[in-house]
Protein backbone atom coordinates (compact mmCIF):
# COMPACT_ATOMS: atom_id res chain seq x y z
CA UNK A 1 0.00 0.00 0.00
CA UNK A 2 1.42 3.35 -1.04
CA UNK A 3 0.62 6.68 0.59
CA UNK A 4 2.00 8.73 -2.30
CA UNK A 5 -0.42 10.74 -4.39
CA UNK A 6 -0.49 9.13 -7.83
CA UNK A 7 -1.09 11.53 -10.71
CA UNK A 8 -2.41 10.09 -13.99
CA UNK A 9 -0.02 10.40 -16.91
CA UNK A 10 -2.66 12.40 -18.76
CA UNK A 11 -2.42 15.12 -16.07
CA UNK A 12 1.32 15.67 -16.31
CA UNK A 13 2.97 18.45 -18.29
CA UNK A 14 6.41 18.64 -19.89
CA UNK A 15 8.25 20.45 -22.66
CA UNK A 16 10.12 22.96 -20.49
CA UNK A 17 13.42 23.99 -22.02
CA UNK A 18 15.87 26.84 -21.54
CA UNK A 19 17.00 28.61 -24.71
CA UNK A 20 20.59 27.75 -25.55
CA UNK A 21 22.81 29.36 -28.15
CA UNK A 22 25.75 27.57 -29.75
CA UNK A 23 29.13 28.66 -28.45
CA UNK A 24 32.57 27.36 -27.56
CA UNK A 25 33.40 25.81 -24.19
CA UNK A 26 30.15 26.70 -22.45
CA UNK A 27 30.05 30.24 -23.83
CA UNK A 28 27.00 31.64 -25.54
CA UNK A 29 27.13 32.62 -29.19
CA UNK A 30 27.55 36.33 -28.42
CA UNK A 31 30.17 35.60 -25.73
CA UNK A 32 32.11 33.38 -28.16
CA UNK A 33 32.16 36.12 -30.81
CA UNK A 34 33.17 38.75 -28.24
CA UNK A 35 35.94 36.48 -26.92
CA UNK A 36 37.26 35.87 -30.43
CA UNK A 37 37.35 39.61 -31.13
CA UNK A 38 39.14 40.32 -27.87
CA UNK A 39 41.72 37.61 -28.56
CA UNK A 40 42.23 39.06 -32.02
CA UNK A 41 42.83 42.51 -30.56
CA UNK A 42 45.23 41.04 -28.00
CA UNK A 43 47.13 39.33 -30.82
CA UNK A 44 47.35 42.57 -32.83
CA UNK A 45 48.64 44.47 -29.82
CA UNK A 46 51.13 41.71 -29.04
CA UNK A 47 52.51 41.82 -32.58
CA UNK A 48 53.66 45.37 -31.87
CA UNK A 49 54.46 44.99 -28.16
CA UNK A 50 55.02 41.33 -27.17
CA UNK A 51 55.57 42.28 -23.54
CA UNK A 52 51.92 43.37 -23.28
CA UNK A 53 50.90 39.70 -23.28
CA UNK A 54 52.02 39.49 -19.67
CA UNK A 55 49.05 41.70 -18.76
CA UNK A 56 46.49 41.37 -21.54
CA UNK A 57 46.50 37.58 -21.91
CA UNK A 58 45.82 36.73 -18.21
CA UNK A 59 43.08 39.37 -18.06
CA UNK A 60 41.48 38.08 -21.26
CA UNK A 61 41.59 34.46 -20.13
CA UNK A 62 40.15 35.45 -16.76
CA UNK A 63 37.28 37.26 -18.48
CA UNK A 64 36.57 34.29 -20.75
CA UNK A 65 36.60 31.95 -17.75
CA UNK A 66 34.09 34.14 -15.92
CA UNK A 67 31.84 34.21 -18.98
CA UNK A 68 31.96 30.42 -19.28
CA UNK A 69 31.51 29.68 -15.56
CA UNK A 70 28.10 29.65 -13.89
CA UNK A 71 26.97 31.25 -10.65
CA UNK A 72 23.45 30.58 -9.41
CA UNK A 73 22.47 29.41 -12.88
CA UNK A 74 23.70 32.53 -14.66
CA UNK A 75 27.06 33.41 -16.26
CA UNK A 76 29.51 34.33 -13.52
CA UNK A 77 30.49 37.49 -15.37
CA UNK A 78 26.84 38.63 -15.47
CA UNK A 79 26.48 37.90 -11.77
CA UNK A 80 29.58 39.82 -10.72
CA UNK A 81 28.82 42.69 -13.08
CA UNK A 82 25.35 42.96 -11.54
CA UNK A 83 26.94 42.92 -8.10
CA UNK A 84 29.34 45.69 -9.11
CA UNK A 85 26.52 47.78 -10.62
CA UNK A 86 24.37 47.36 -7.52
CA UNK A 87 27.20 48.42 -5.19
CA UNK A 88 27.86 51.46 -7.35
CA UNK A 89 24.16 52.38 -7.20
CA UNK A 90 24.08 51.84 -3.44
CA UNK A 91 27.10 54.09 -3.02
CA UNK A 92 25.18 57.04 -4.51
CA UNK A 93 21.91 55.89 -2.84
CA UNK A 94 20.18 55.20 -6.16
CA UNK A 95 18.65 52.10 -4.59
CA UNK A 96 16.71 54.21 -2.05
CA UNK A 97 13.32 55.84 -2.67
CA UNK A 98 11.65 58.61 -0.69
CA UNK A 99 8.34 60.06 -1.80
CA UNK A 100 8.57 63.74 -2.66
CA UNK A 101 6.02 66.40 -3.49
CA UNK A 102 6.99 67.15 -7.08
CA UNK A 103 6.15 70.32 -8.92
CA UNK A 104 4.44 68.51 -11.76
CA UNK A 105 1.61 66.08 -10.96
CA UNK A 106 1.84 62.43 -12.04
CA UNK A 107 5.62 62.66 -12.37
CA UNK A 108 7.38 59.66 -10.89
CA UNK A 109 4.36 58.70 -8.80
CA UNK A 110 5.72 55.23 -8.07
CA UNK A 111 9.31 54.03 -7.71
CA UNK A 112 11.32 52.02 -10.21
CA UNK A 113 9.56 50.26 -13.07
CA UNK A 114 6.21 51.77 -12.01
CA UNK A 115 7.38 55.37 -12.44
CA UNK A 116 5.78 55.79 -15.88
CA UNK A 117 2.44 54.23 -14.93
CA UNK A 118 -0.78 56.01 -14.13
CA UNK A 119 -4.24 54.79 -13.17
CA UNK A 120 -7.19 55.45 -15.46
CA UNK A 121 -10.78 55.03 -14.29
CA UNK A 122 -13.02 53.97 -17.17
CA UNK A 123 -16.49 52.62 -17.89
CA UNK A 124 -16.79 49.13 -19.32
CA UNK A 125 -19.90 48.94 -21.53
CA UNK A 126 -19.75 45.13 -21.60
CA UNK A 127 -20.25 44.71 -17.87
CA UNK A 128 -21.78 48.12 -17.18
CA UNK A 129 -19.28 48.75 -14.38
CA UNK A 130 -16.33 51.00 -13.70
CA UNK A 131 -12.91 49.44 -14.29
CA UNK A 132 -9.36 50.47 -13.55
CA UNK A 133 -6.72 50.46 -16.28
CA UNK A 134 -3.00 51.06 -15.77
CA UNK A 135 -1.52 53.17 -18.57
CA UNK A 136 2.21 53.12 -19.22
CA UNK A 137 3.01 56.58 -20.55
CA UNK A 138 6.45 55.52 -21.76
CA UNK A 139 5.30 52.71 -24.07
CA UNK A 140 1.63 53.54 -24.53
CA UNK A 141 0.69 50.04 -23.36
CA UNK A 142 -2.34 49.45 -21.15
CA UNK A 143 -2.85 46.71 -18.58
CA UNK A 144 -6.29 45.40 -17.66
CA UNK A 145 -6.61 43.17 -14.61
CA UNK A 146 -9.35 40.62 -13.96
CA UNK A 147 -10.15 39.38 -10.47
CA UNK A 148 -10.50 35.61 -10.25
CA UNK A 149 -12.30 33.49 -7.70
CA UNK A 150 -9.99 31.33 -5.57
CA UNK A 151 -10.56 27.68 -6.31
CA UNK A 152 -8.89 24.64 -7.74
CA UNK A 153 -9.27 21.42 -9.65
CA UNK A 154 -7.58 18.95 -7.31
CA UNK A 155 -10.93 17.27 -6.61
CA UNK A 156 -12.14 17.48 -10.20
CA UNK A 157 -12.40 14.38 -12.41
CA UNK A 158 -9.49 13.64 -14.73
CA UNK A 159 -11.62 14.37 -17.79
CA UNK A 160 -12.57 17.82 -16.49
CA UNK A 161 -8.92 18.72 -15.86
CA UNK A 162 -7.92 17.51 -19.31
CA UNK A 163 -10.66 19.63 -20.85
CA UNK A 164 -9.45 22.68 -18.92
CA UNK A 165 -5.87 22.16 -20.12
CA UNK A 166 -7.06 21.88 -23.74
CA UNK A 167 -9.08 25.07 -23.36
CA UNK A 168 -6.05 26.89 -21.96
CA UNK A 169 -4.15 25.79 -25.05
CA UNK A 170 -6.85 27.39 -27.19
CA UNK A 171 -6.59 30.61 -25.18
CA UNK A 172 -2.82 30.70 -25.75
CA UNK A 173 -3.36 30.10 -29.46
CA UNK A 174 -5.77 33.05 -29.64
CA UNK A 175 -3.27 35.27 -27.81
CA UNK A 176 -0.46 34.27 -30.19
CA UNK A 177 -2.32 35.62 -33.22
CA UNK A 178 -3.51 38.86 -31.61
CA UNK A 179 -0.99 41.60 -32.32
CA UNK A 180 -2.44 43.83 -29.61
CA UNK A 181 -1.85 41.41 -26.74
CA UNK A 182 1.79 41.69 -25.71
CA UNK A 183 1.85 39.55 -22.60
CA UNK A 184 -0.01 38.44 -19.52
CA UNK A 185 0.55 37.32 -15.96
CA UNK A 186 -1.42 35.41 -13.35
CA UNK A 187 -0.82 36.26 -9.70
CA UNK A 188 -2.06 34.59 -6.53
CA UNK A 189 -1.56 36.49 -3.29
CA UNK A 190 -1.98 34.71 0.04
CA UNK A 191 -2.33 37.02 3.04
CA UNK A 192 -2.51 35.42 6.52
CA UNK A 193 -5.51 36.52 8.56
CA UNK A 194 -8.96 37.62 7.45
CA UNK A 195 -8.70 41.02 9.12
CA UNK A 196 -11.49 43.48 9.84
CA UNK A 197 -13.43 42.53 6.73
CA UNK A 198 -14.45 39.21 8.32
CA UNK A 199 -15.74 40.94 11.44
CA UNK A 200 -17.74 43.42 9.37
CA UNK A 201 -19.29 40.61 7.32
CA UNK A 202 -20.26 38.58 10.38
CA UNK A 203 -21.67 41.63 12.15
CA UNK A 204 -23.86 42.52 9.16
CA UNK A 205 -25.25 38.99 8.93
CA UNK A 206 -25.70 38.30 12.64
CA UNK A 207 -29.24 37.84 13.93
CA UNK A 208 -29.87 40.16 16.87
CA UNK A 209 -32.32 37.60 18.29
CA UNK A 210 -29.73 34.83 18.36
CA UNK A 211 -29.03 33.11 21.70
CA UNK A 212 -26.35 34.67 23.84
CA UNK A 213 -24.22 31.51 23.74
CA UNK A 214 -24.28 31.49 19.92
CA UNK A 215 -23.26 35.15 19.83
CA UNK A 216 -20.43 34.43 22.26
CA UNK A 217 -19.13 31.52 20.16
CA UNK A 218 -19.30 33.55 16.92
CA UNK A 219 -17.50 36.48 18.56
CA UNK A 220 -14.75 34.14 19.76
CA UNK A 221 -14.38 32.67 16.27
CA UNK A 222 -14.13 36.13 14.73
CA UNK A 223 -11.48 37.05 17.27
CA UNK A 224 -9.31 33.98 16.66
CA UNK A 225 -9.94 33.23 12.98
CA UNK A 226 -7.75 36.03 11.54
CA UNK A 227 -4.77 34.34 13.16
CA UNK A 228 -5.56 30.93 11.66
CA UNK A 229 -6.76 31.56 8.12
CA UNK A 230 -5.57 33.27 4.98
CA UNK A 231 -7.13 35.55 2.42
CA UNK A 232 -6.49 34.44 -1.18
CA UNK A 233 -6.59 37.06 -3.93
CA UNK A 234 -5.93 35.81 -7.49
CA UNK A 235 -5.94 38.02 -10.55
CA UNK A 236 -4.86 38.01 -14.19
CA UNK A 237 -3.26 41.04 -15.85
CA UNK A 238 -3.14 41.40 -19.63
CA UNK A 239 -0.86 43.97 -21.29
CA UNK A 240 -2.24 45.42 -24.52
CA UNK A 241 -0.87 47.75 -27.17
CA UNK A 242 -3.99 49.67 -28.26
CA UNK A 243 -2.11 51.26 -31.17
CA UNK A 244 -1.36 47.92 -32.88
CA UNK A 245 -4.34 48.26 -35.22
CA UNK A 246 -4.94 49.40 -38.77
CA UNK A 247 -6.48 52.63 -37.42
CA UNK A 248 -4.60 53.63 -34.25
CA UNK A 249 -6.76 55.38 -31.63
CA UNK A 250 -6.43 59.15 -31.57
CA UNK A 251 -6.97 59.89 -27.88
CA UNK A 252 -6.92 58.26 -24.46
CA UNK A 253 -10.61 57.33 -24.51
CA UNK A 254 -10.22 55.42 -27.77
CA UNK A 255 -7.09 53.71 -26.44
CA UNK A 256 -9.03 52.53 -23.39
CA UNK A 257 -11.81 51.22 -25.62
CA UNK A 258 -9.31 49.31 -27.77
CA UNK A 259 -7.66 47.81 -24.68
CA UNK A 260 -10.97 46.62 -23.24
CA UNK A 261 -12.01 45.17 -26.59
CA UNK A 262 -8.74 43.22 -26.87
CA UNK A 263 -9.06 41.81 -23.35
CA UNK A 264 -12.71 40.89 -23.91
CA UNK A 265 -11.58 38.69 -26.80
CA UNK A 266 -9.83 36.38 -24.31
CA UNK A 267 -12.45 33.80 -23.40
CA UNK A 268 -11.55 31.98 -20.19
CA UNK A 269 -14.76 29.96 -20.01
CA UNK A 270 -13.99 26.27 -19.89
CA UNK A 271 -10.50 26.76 -18.47
CA UNK A 272 -11.54 25.90 -14.94
CA UNK A 273 -11.08 29.54 -13.95
CA UNK A 274 -13.94 31.37 -12.26
CA UNK A 275 -13.96 35.05 -13.21
CA UNK A 276 -15.21 37.37 -10.52
CA UNK A 277 -15.08 40.70 -12.39
CA UNK A 278 -12.81 43.27 -13.96
CA UNK A 279 -10.70 45.02 -11.34
CA UNK A 280 -11.89 48.50 -10.48
CA UNK A 281 -9.61 51.41 -9.69
CA UNK A 282 -10.30 50.76 -5.98
CA UNK A 283 -9.27 47.11 -6.39
CA UNK A 284 -5.98 48.13 -8.01
CA UNK A 285 -5.26 50.64 -5.29
CA UNK A 286 -5.91 47.98 -2.66
CA UNK A 287 -3.65 45.40 -4.31
CA UNK A 288 -0.76 47.81 -4.83
CA UNK A 289 -1.00 49.58 -1.49
CA UNK A 290 -1.42 46.38 0.53
CA UNK A 291 1.67 44.89 -1.12
CA UNK A 292 3.77 47.68 0.37
CA UNK A 293 1.80 47.66 3.63
CA UNK A 294 0.15 44.24 4.23
CA UNK A 295 -1.69 45.52 7.32
CA UNK A 296 -4.19 47.43 5.15
CA UNK A 297 -5.12 44.56 2.81
CA UNK A 298 -8.47 43.87 4.51
CA UNK A 299 -9.34 47.53 5.10
CA UNK A 300 -12.64 48.91 3.84
CA UNK A 301 -13.04 50.12 0.27
CA UNK A 302 -13.69 53.66 1.46
CA UNK A 303 -10.11 53.85 2.74
CA UNK A 304 -8.75 53.25 -0.78
CA UNK A 305 -11.27 55.21 -2.84
CA UNK A 306 -9.67 58.58 -2.19
CA UNK A 307 -6.04 57.50 -2.54
CA UNK A 308 -4.10 58.95 -5.44
CA UNK A 309 -1.97 56.59 -7.51
CA UNK A 310 1.18 58.03 -5.89
CA UNK A 311 -0.20 57.30 -2.41
CA UNK A 312 -0.57 53.62 -3.32
CA UNK A 313 3.20 53.27 -3.49
CA UNK A 314 5.61 53.32 -0.56
CA UNK A 315 6.50 56.32 1.51
CA UNK A 316 10.05 55.00 1.57
CA UNK A 317 11.80 51.96 0.13
CA UNK A 318 15.34 50.61 0.13
CA UNK A 319 16.44 47.92 -2.31
CA UNK A 320 19.09 45.52 -1.09
CA UNK A 321 21.00 42.83 -2.95
CA UNK A 322 18.64 40.10 -1.72
CA UNK A 323 15.81 41.98 0.01
CA UNK A 324 13.51 44.97 -0.45
CA UNK A 325 12.50 47.08 2.57
CA UNK A 326 9.30 49.14 2.27
CA UNK A 327 6.60 50.76 4.40
CA UNK A 328 4.97 47.77 6.07
CA UNK A 329 7.82 45.31 6.13
CA UNK A 330 10.65 43.75 4.21
CA UNK A 331 10.27 41.43 1.22
CA UNK A 332 12.35 38.77 -0.48
CA UNK A 333 11.71 37.87 -4.13
CA UNK A 334 12.88 34.73 -5.92
CA UNK A 335 12.83 33.97 -9.65
CA UNK A 336 12.78 30.76 -11.64
CA UNK A 337 16.17 29.18 -12.26
CA UNK A 338 15.25 25.89 -13.90
CA UNK A 339 12.22 23.64 -14.41
CA UNK A 340 12.44 19.86 -14.07
CA UNK A 341 13.44 18.01 -17.22
CA UNK A 342 10.92 15.27 -16.46
CA UNK A 343 7.12 15.42 -16.78
CA UNK A 344 5.56 17.05 -13.71
CA UNK A 345 2.11 17.06 -12.19
CA UNK A 346 -0.28 19.87 -13.07
CA UNK A 347 -0.51 20.57 -9.32
CA UNK A 348 3.24 21.04 -8.89
CA UNK A 349 2.84 24.62 -7.62
CA UNK A 350 0.54 23.60 -4.77
CA UNK A 351 3.27 23.83 -2.05
CA UNK A 352 3.96 27.42 -3.09
CA UNK A 353 0.25 28.23 -2.86
CA UNK A 354 -0.20 26.79 0.62
CA UNK A 355 -0.74 29.48 3.30
CA UNK A 356 2.06 30.21 5.72
CA UNK A 357 3.03 32.73 8.37
CA UNK A 358 3.88 35.46 5.87
CA UNK A 359 2.19 37.12 2.95
CA UNK A 360 3.23 35.41 -0.27
CA UNK A 361 2.70 36.40 -3.90
CA UNK A 362 3.23 33.90 -6.74
CA UNK A 363 3.31 35.31 -10.27
CA UNK A 364 3.45 33.40 -13.54
CA UNK A 365 4.37 35.84 -16.33
CA UNK A 366 4.33 34.77 -19.95
CA UNK A 367 4.47 35.97 -23.54
CA UNK A 368 3.03 33.82 -26.30
CA UNK A 369 5.13 33.88 -29.46
CA UNK A 370 3.31 34.16 -32.77
CA UNK A 371 3.39 30.93 -34.84
CA UNK A 372 6.10 32.10 -37.25
CA UNK A 373 8.38 33.37 -34.47
CA UNK A 374 7.85 30.22 -32.42
CA UNK A 375 8.72 27.97 -35.35
CA UNK A 376 11.86 29.98 -36.11
CA UNK A 377 12.96 29.84 -32.46
CA UNK A 378 12.61 26.06 -32.31
CA UNK A 379 14.41 25.51 -35.61
CA UNK A 380 17.28 27.62 -34.29
CA UNK A 381 17.27 25.71 -31.00
CA UNK A 382 17.47 22.36 -32.83
CA UNK A 383 20.42 23.59 -34.87
CA UNK A 384 22.19 24.90 -31.77
CA UNK A 385 21.62 21.64 -29.88
CA UNK A 386 23.06 19.50 -32.68
CA UNK A 387 26.01 21.84 -33.22
CA UNK A 388 26.90 21.68 -29.52
CA UNK A 389 26.71 17.88 -29.56
CA UNK A 390 28.79 17.68 -32.72
CA UNK A 391 31.45 20.06 -31.38
CA UNK A 392 31.74 18.02 -28.17
CA UNK A 393 32.01 14.80 -30.18
CA UNK A 394 34.85 16.22 -32.27
CA UNK A 395 36.79 17.21 -29.15
CA UNK A 396 36.03 14.33 -26.76
CA UNK A 397 35.17 11.54 -29.19
CA UNK A 398 31.45 11.48 -28.37
CA UNK A 399 28.68 13.87 -27.43
CA UNK A 400 27.38 14.06 -23.88
CA UNK A 401 24.19 12.15 -23.13
CA UNK A 402 22.69 15.38 -21.74
CA UNK A 403 23.35 17.07 -25.09
CA UNK A 404 21.69 14.25 -27.01
CA UNK A 405 18.69 14.39 -24.67
CA UNK A 406 18.49 18.16 -25.06
CA UNK A 407 18.45 17.81 -28.85
CA UNK A 408 15.62 15.27 -28.58
CA UNK A 409 13.63 17.62 -26.37
CA UNK A 410 14.05 20.40 -28.93
CA UNK A 411 12.81 18.06 -31.67
CA UNK A 412 9.84 16.99 -29.55
CA UNK A 413 8.93 20.64 -28.97
CA UNK A 414 9.10 21.31 -32.72
CA UNK A 415 6.84 18.31 -33.35
CA UNK A 416 4.32 19.63 -30.81
CA UNK A 417 4.34 23.06 -32.47
CA UNK A 418 3.78 21.42 -35.85
CA UNK A 419 0.71 19.75 -34.31
CA UNK A 420 -0.73 23.07 -33.11
CA UNK A 421 0.98 23.75 -29.78
CA UNK A 422 2.27 27.21 -28.89
CA UNK A 423 5.73 28.42 -27.91
CA UNK A 424 5.63 30.49 -24.74
CA UNK A 425 8.32 32.54 -23.03
CA UNK A 426 7.50 32.44 -19.34
CA UNK A 427 8.95 32.80 -15.88
CA UNK A 428 7.91 32.25 -12.29
CA UNK A 429 8.38 34.81 -9.51
CA UNK A 430 7.65 34.48 -5.79
CA UNK A 431 7.68 37.26 -3.20
CA UNK A 432 7.34 36.75 0.55
CA UNK A 433 6.88 39.69 2.93
CA UNK A 434 7.83 39.80 6.60
CA UNK A 435 6.54 42.54 8.88
CA UNK A 436 9.86 43.04 10.68
CA UNK A 437 13.50 42.57 9.77
CA UNK A 438 13.87 40.09 12.64
CA UNK A 439 11.35 37.79 10.91
CA UNK A 440 13.23 37.81 7.60
CA UNK A 441 15.23 34.59 8.25
CA UNK A 442 11.99 32.74 9.06
CA UNK A 443 10.39 34.10 5.88
CA UNK A 444 13.36 32.93 3.80
CA UNK A 445 13.20 29.50 5.39
CA UNK A 446 9.46 29.21 4.74
CA UNK A 447 9.94 30.11 1.08
CA UNK A 448 12.89 27.74 0.71
CA UNK A 449 10.87 24.86 2.15
CA UNK A 450 7.93 25.61 -0.16
CA UNK A 451 10.20 25.59 -3.22
CA UNK A 452 11.83 22.32 -2.18
CA UNK A 453 8.39 20.79 -1.63
CA UNK A 454 7.67 21.19 -5.34
CA UNK A 455 10.33 18.49 -5.88
CA UNK A 456 12.05 19.73 -8.96
CA UNK A 457 11.50 23.44 -9.49
CA UNK A 458 14.71 25.38 -8.84
CA UNK A 459 14.58 29.05 -7.91
CA UNK A 460 17.08 31.65 -6.76
CA UNK A 461 16.94 35.12 -5.20
CA UNK A 462 16.47 37.98 -7.64
CA UNK A 463 19.95 39.37 -7.06
CA UNK A 464 20.02 43.14 -7.44
CA UNK A 465 16.51 43.17 -8.94
CA UNK A 466 14.36 42.88 -5.84
CA UNK A 467 12.32 46.03 -6.51
CA UNK A 468 11.61 45.07 -10.13
CA UNK A 469 10.49 41.53 -9.30
CA UNK A 470 8.40 42.87 -6.41
CA UNK A 471 6.63 45.23 -8.84
CA UNK A 472 6.22 42.51 -11.49
CA UNK A 473 3.84 40.70 -9.16
CA UNK A 474 1.56 43.74 -8.88
CA UNK A 475 -0.97 45.12 -11.40
CA UNK A 476 1.36 48.01 -12.29
CA UNK A 477 1.57 47.30 -16.01
CA UNK A 478 5.09 45.87 -15.77
CA UNK A 479 5.83 42.48 -17.32
CA UNK A 480 9.54 41.54 -17.53
CA UNK A 481 8.93 39.56 -20.74
CA UNK A 482 7.24 42.45 -22.59
CA UNK A 483 9.55 44.92 -24.26
CA UNK A 484 8.35 48.39 -25.12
Amino acid sequence: MSSAHEVPTALTVSGFRVRRSFGFGGLSKSATIASALVLLMVGLIASQAPASLLITLPLTLCGIALAAAKRHGMPAMSYYWAKFSWKRAARVESNAYRRLLLEYPYALDLPGVGASSTLVKAYDPTSGRQVGIVHDRATGYMTVSTLLAPGGSLMAPTGAVQSSLRTWSSVLEAMSTDEQIKGASVTIQITPGAGEALGDDVKARQDPKAPALAKQIVAELVRTTPHATASVAPWMSVTVDPSATANPPADLAEQVAEALKAVDSIDLSGTGTDIERRATDVDLRRLVRSAYDPDVFNARDSEFAELSWAECGPQAADEGWEEYAHDGGISVSWVLREMPRRPISYSVLLPLLAPGRFQRRITLAYRVLDPHEGEAVLEREISNAYQMAQATAEVKGRAKWSQKADARRAEEAAAQVASGAQVVDWTLMVTVTARQAAELPAARQELDRAVKATRGIRMRPAYGAQASVFAAGLPLGYNPLVKG
